[in-house]
């Protein structure tokens, strides 16, 4: 429960924050709006090829490469701006103003990093997803769905804090990866994911949130579809509607989501920072204070 409570505080800290400086949240939802055009571009190839030869050997190979090609851009696209959140965060953080213009000049610099941190996320999920299909039922194949379900669980959290060292120390892929192992092997890493329930407190309101709309999409559109009677017209507003209204508030919960959590990671690293350069300098790391929204929450 504790650590739910300050999941909960952080979240009130990470907004107040974006309510301050509205630049703050502008790359979640541009991340958002690019985010359903390219799916909306990529799934229409895959549909084609589906539909003319998606039933044979050439035809899933196809399938299968374009969708290893959008899922390379989806990633590519969340990390250029989760980057630029990054940014902004420690720029309202350590000088107390966010700059949109500062964020577009750190990801034009770390474009390339960018792009090899996607290409990582992508083989795991190829590697995750040829587990699944593997329709083996033996003690191995299972063993290897487990494992390969570990393995993406624990790269998503080590590019979530991988990302804030490339942005804030201007490191490459190979170089984040290290500073990351050894924060953590000292303990420079002083909260752990589940000191502050930043990831339950974002799921449960995600969850409650997708409940609600799920039931608001249902008794409007269904309204209206009820009141249209035999109405084929009215019947199709009424699922439109519905849907529009569910996907509507999906679009909010993942803008929420995105925002807090690279809210969070970046104050953790930050935080891991100024104490390892503590150490280095031989004063005393348990006085370097936390960036606020997390000093805050361990007050």
């Amino acid at each position: 429960m504790q650590s739910l409570s300050r999941g909960w505080n952080f979240l009130k800290q990470a907004w107040g924050m974006a309510f301050k400086d509205k630049d703050l949240l502008k790359p979640s939802i541009y991340a958002l709006v690019v985010g359903m055009i390219i799916s909306l571009i990529g799934i229409v190839p895959i549909i084609l090829v589906a539909v003319t030869i998606g039933d044979s050997q050439a035809g899933r190979i196809v399938m299968g490469g374009l969708g290893v090609i959008l899922m390379f851009v989806q990633f590519t696209v969340t990390y250029i701006f989760s980057a630029m959140t990054i940014h902004l965060i420690y720029g309202y953080l350590t000088k107390g103003d966010a700059r949109m213009d500062e964020a577009w000049a750190i990801v034009r610099r770390d474009f390339f990093d960018i792009l090899t941190l996607a290409a990582v996320s992508t083989l795991v999920g190829m590697l995750r997803n040829a587990a699944q299909n593997n329709r083996r039922n033996n003690v191995f194949a299972g063993i290897l769905r487990t494992a390969l379900r570990a393995v993406e669980a624990l790269w998503t959290e080590a590019a979530l804090l991988v990302l804030p060292a490339m942005v804030i120390d201007d490191l490459n892929l190979k170089d984040s990866l290290a500073r990351i192992v050894k924060i953590t092997k000292e303990n420079f890493l002083l909260v752990g994911i589940s000191f502050v329930g930043v990831r339950w407190v974002t799921g449960l309101i995600g969850f409650i949130g997708g409940v609600i709309g799920l039931v608001l999409a249902v008794a409007v559109g269904g309204g209206i579809a009820y009141l249209g009677g035999a109405s084929t017209a009215l019947i199709i507003v009424g699922v439109a509607v519905g849907a529009l209204i569910f996907f509507s508030i999906i679009m909010l919960i993942s803008l929420f989501t995105s925002y807090t959590t690279t809210a969070y990671h970046t104050c953790l690293y930050i935080w891991a920072r100024d104490v390892e350069k503590a150490h280095v300098e031989g004063r005393v790391e348990s006085k370097v204070t936390a960036p606020a929204p997390l000093a805050a929450v361990l007050a």
